[in-house]
């Protein structure tokens, strides 16, 4: 990620023109993301890190973490208390603090004495834990990770990020932590501190003396905190991170600068170079539908609505979902198919077919796009939005012809078409002879969604 964005930094320098094109390019990938944040539930497209597995590989990097172990049932958590922890009185145990789980438990995180383990972890291990971030749900826990507990001083918030206005990382620190950034930079303004880092030069020892100055620690020694931050710098590029964040970064009774909870995400693009970081994604902690989507190369994040959305184009794909809100409906997904699809990229099924133009081709996309939507059992209708550029008209609704006749569609599908050849598509659906809804205009589109979902309730 850092070295892309190095080449966009040479690319800026270049001339005039090409500086306009790469400010309409970062312009454009800052509505992308602010579209994709928006429409998720916090989750990050790019691979997320488990809490054990982020604190080994900073471990290995000689960041100071706390010494945990990760167990999967109370037996292992036996012997890591034994083995592990032989002279700890206290251990904390579990994932997310504010978290409950659905057997009455409270709390992912527990400080317990060190003859509770068993018991807490087999109140933990197999159970359903219900989070902000998981939904209503909730997640099974798998592991449950036993930590050592630290003596802290003071705590504080850091984190490194992509900062695209200034093409570089960006670090962001309070002296202030323990809580969300959002919280921290409305209590907290005048304390947020941001150093931007040269991607040509990396992180010089005054971007780190800045960053440990501004986090002005009570007790940890100045020179072992600024190697601190230069190794979570190192890290951050090394790694591909698109994200580092520790919250709290911590100082310890032993005059000690640590990464007490830490959360990183990496870039999927780096995946091919980074197979220790990638070996560690649990696609059980998942939702199963992103995973497969994943697998087709859609862009899907399910958000619990009622109408499940088929577009090509993030842009018109949150637009869909800001008109069907308005005319009173619940999106249910965000599913981008993209704007280089073809027929053949719409279908699942590893098999040629011969289309009604005589040309052979791969489909892929558009079936696995309505096996995914369908396998919510929340979504009542389905709404395909496609502006047809890239992506021609007649090419989608071949491919949702051919996908609705291998996918036992029990809800209304509503199809917009609009672009080239949208005359074509609009008679390939009407030939089609299926039960399809279509619509002349976005507005149309969401109006007919909303009632066939409105319809199905009352005659159910």
């Amino acid at each position: 990620m850092v070295e892309r964005l190095r080449n966009e930094r040479m690319l800026d320098q270049s001339n005039a023109f090409m500086k306009q094109l790469v400010a309409i390019h970062h312009f454009i990938e800052r509505m992308k993301g602010f579209s994709s944040q928006q429409a998720r539930h916090g989750n990050d497209v790019a691979c997320d890190d488990n809490e054990m597995e982020g604190a080994e590989l900073m471990s290995k990097r000689g960041i100071n973490v706390p010494k945990g172990v990760a167990v999967s049932t109370v037996e292992e958590a036996k012997k890591a208390v034994r083995d592990v922890f032989p002279n700890e009185s206290e251990i904390l145990a579990g994932g997310r603090g504010l978290g409950t789980f659905k057997n009455g438990l409270k709390s992912g995180v527990h400080i317990v004495e060190a003859g509770q383990v068993e018991e807490i972890a087999g109140l933990m291990l197999g159970q359903i834990l219900v989070t902000k971030q998981t939904g209503r749900q909730g997640k099974v826990v798998s592991k449950v990770y036993l930590c050592e507990k630290l003596s802290l001083v003071n705590e504080m918030y850091f984190a490194i990020t992509l900062d695209r206005v200034t093409a570089g990382p960006l670090i962001i620190a309070c002296r202030e932590g323990g809580t969300s950034i959002e919280d921290l930079a409305e209590k907290f303004p005048d304390m947020i501190i941001k150093v931007p880092i040269d991607v040509f030069k990396g992180i010089t020892d005054e971007d780190a003396a800045k960053v440990v100055d501004g986090l002005a620690p009570k007790v940890a020694d100045r020179n072992a905190s600024i190697e601190q931050v230069k190794k979570l710098y190192k890290l951050f590029c090394e790694s591909d991170c698109t994200q580092l964040e520790i919250n709290p970064i911590a100082e310890t009774s032993d005059n000690q600068l640590v990464a007490a909870d830490a959360k990183l995400n990496f870039d999927d693009n780096a995946a091919f170079r980074q197979k220790e970081i990638f070996a560690y994604r649990d696609p059980t902690q998942e939702d199963p539908r992103e995973v497969a989507a994943a697998k087709a190369d859609l862009n899907y994040i399910g958000l619990g609505g009622e109408i499940g959305c088929m577009v090509n184009g993030a842009g018109l794909a949150m637009a869909t979902m800001d008109i069907i809100k308005l005319h009173g409906g619940t999106p249910a997904n965000f599913l981008d198919v993209g704007g280089n699809a073809s027929e053949g990229q719409v279908f699942s099924y590893k098999q040629q077919i011969l289309l009604s133009t005589d040309e052979n081709v791969d489909i892929m996309q558009v079936v696995e796009a309505f096996k995914i939507l369908t396998s919510d059992e929340n979504v009542k209708a389905i709404l395909v939005n496609i502006f047809g550029g890239i992506m021609k008209c007649d090419v989608i609704a071949s491919g949702i012809v051919n996908a609705a006749k291998h996918v036992q569609l029990k809800v209304p599908v509503i199809v917009r078409l609009e672009g080239t050849n949208v005359d074509q598509g609009k008679g390939i659906l009407k030939e089609s002879g299926m039960a399809l809804i279509t619509a002349e205009d976005l507005d149309d589109a969401a109006e007919k969604a909303v009632e066939a979902v409105e319809d199905l309730k009352f005659f159910r």
